[in-house]
């Protein structure tokens, strides 16, 4: 492992840009998708999976790091936070709204061809 690596493992800063920039849909949620541990957190899963195409994910309850550096980052206060093609979306309301109007799964499709 190069040292910038490292430094980006140990920096959770140049860690969450990392992780934005490496998966074309990255949620960034309380708990795991198998395990939500809130119900915002929850719904954004949801309506994920119903766009039947594979998406990373990060638990912020257990990498403190991320959770107290991920606003700096987005600009966005709360969570869930989902990325798309390195750029925030937005939460679970703003995910929700794109998912029933059919734009989410335009999103994800054309992220992840």
């Amino acid at each position: 492992m190069s040292s910038t690596q490292n430094d980006a493992i140990n920096d959770p800063i140049a860690r969450i840009n990392d992780q934005i920039s490496n998966n074309p849909v990255i949620l960034y949620m309380k708990g795991t998708p198998q395990m939500p541990m809130c119900g915002f957190s929850a719904r954004t899963v949801e309506v994920l999976k119903n766009c039947n195409k594979e998406f990373a994910f990060v638990n912020i309850i257990a990498d403190v790091g991320v959770h107290e550096n991920l606003s700096k980052v987005s600009d966005w206060p709360t969570f869930p936070q989902l990325f798309i093609k390195g750029e925030l979306v937005g939460g679970c309301d703003i995910t929700c709204e794109l998912a029933e109007s059919g734009e989410l799964k335009k999103m994800i499709d054309a992220a992840t061809e």
